[in-house]
């Protein structure tokens, strides 16, 4: 079969191509990639090339597909798990696979299989590993998200805090303690502040910080008090753009003592730092935003880790428990992805919007595979919809759907956007 896909040779190097795929094995499955999400992690791998360590170092002649946030359908099953997997079904994939032992991951280390292509083979260690997820929803978008709601289920599920006198350590955040999130407003800080609100081990304080007033006001519209409050949970939001000392006054919000929890969404030193001060007594830091830059340090305040018993955690990427957290969620409504989601666009735009993903303001990027479009806002619809009819009808229904992306929006597009 033949496919077109966005494929990787080297440092910048993205290339939309159209090739043939190998005949599919009997331990392999056939499958159409209906859409990705385009992570902050594929835009670091394009960066580096064949110098990051889940990509091979052959790429320059042997390319691999990018993209590993995605969600399709099966074409074909191969004759050793015709029992466990039927065509038609949707699927998603839980990318952190550690093939070979190298961390090798869809999206990054393999030729025929990742997210940002119209058709994959997907090899057998998936299925053997159980990393094939069958998706039940509405909507192939929301099962693209589940992998970066992973990541976030994953760090709240990996801080811990230490019990006094014992050496045991329980692991998640304090359940009805005080939180702060520090960047928090792109889109996997929204993601993080859904989950926070939503999950079952809520703080009782969040406090959500960032610079930018507009991206904060869209946060506080999303999140408003009310509906955090009826989750038991007092939410505030802080620009501490222009505040002198913001340890002093977030600290105070905390009511002078510190938090609990201190998530970080920025792998800027002075962010890192200034979550560092904000620890109360047992209080962990959970550096989530992850670096391009090897050497990237901040100053802790050790005196406080011996006597305070403050901590630091770190994940990267979640594992297939916390996917199936994330789907269950949200199949029964309890989060809702489309809120971390500001663009949409065909295969045609993945490459400039890759390598471009730092300067292009919003929250996800979602491309459709299948579709030719340019990378477009959901905030542009209604101006693009004056002359196009495809965003006339996008900017109605997403407008019904409270400015959100949607199922019906997605089928909207899949069923008029031109084809590639």
């Amino acid at each position: 079969m033949q496919t077109k896909a966005l494929r990787l040779y080297g440092k910048k190097d993205l290339r939309l191509e159209t090739f043939d795929l190998p005949e599919m094995k009997d331990d392999e499955i056939l499958a159409k990639v209906i859409s990705d999400s385009i992570c902050m992690s594929t835009y670091k791998a394009s960066l580096q090339g064949n110098e990051h360590k889940r990509v091979p170092k052959d790429i320059d002649v042997n390319p691999t597909i990018v993209g590993h946030e995605f969600s399709g359908e099966i074409i074909e099953v191969g004759e050793k798990w015709k029992k466990l997997y039927k065509p038609g079904h949707r699927f998603t994939v839980q990318p952190n696979m550690n093939y070979m032992g190298k961390g090798y991951a869809p999206g990054y280390s393999f030729k025929y299989y990742g997210g940002d292509s119209m058709y994959i083979v997907i090899p057998k260690e998936v299925m053997e590993g159980g990393f094939m997820l069958e998706y039940k929803g509405d909507a192939f978008f929301k099962a693209s998200l589940a992998e970066p709601m992973s990541c976030i289920v994953a760090a709240f599920h990996a801080s811990y805090h230490t019990v006094f006198g014992k050496y045991v350590h329980n692991m998640g955040i304090v359940e009805g303690g005080k939180m702060a999130m520090l960047a928090a407003v792109g889109p996997m800080g929204m993601g993080a502040i859904d989950y926070a609100i939503h999950c079952d081990r809520r703080p009782s304080l969040l406090v959500i910080t960032d610079i930018d007033d507009s991206r904060l006001k869209r946060a506080e519209s999303v999140f408003n008090e009310q509906v955090a409050k009826e989750s038991g949970v007092d939410i505030r939001f802080v620009n501490t753009r222009d505040i002198e000392k913001p340890d002093e006054y977030l600290r105070n919000l905390a009511g002078g003592n510190g938090f609990d929890d201190v998530f970080v969404f920025a792998p800027v030193k002075p962010v890192v730092e200034l979550g560092g001060k904000l620890l109360g007594q047992d209080g962990c830091l959970n550096f989530f935003a992850g670096p391009t830059n090897k050497e990237f340090s901040g100053e802790f305040n050790f005196y406080n880790v011996h006597y305070l018993s403050t901590h630091v955690v770190g994940t990267s990427g979640g594992n297939t428990d916390d996917m199936i957290e994330s789907l269950d969620m949200m199949s029964c409504g309890k989060i809702n992805p489309a809120v971390m989601i500001t663009h949409v666009g065909g295969l045609n735009a993945a490459a400039q919007t890759t390598l471009n993903l730092p300067n292009i303001p919003g929250g996800k990027k979602l491309i459709y595979t299948h579709v030719n479009l340019e990378l477009t806002a959901i905030d542009d619809f209604e101006a693009k919809g004056k002359t196009d009819p495809l965003f006339a009808g996008l900017d109605e229904i997403v407008k019904r759907n409270n400015g959100f992306w949607c199922g019906e929006a997605e089928n909207y597009l899949l069923a008029h956007a031109p084809q590639l």
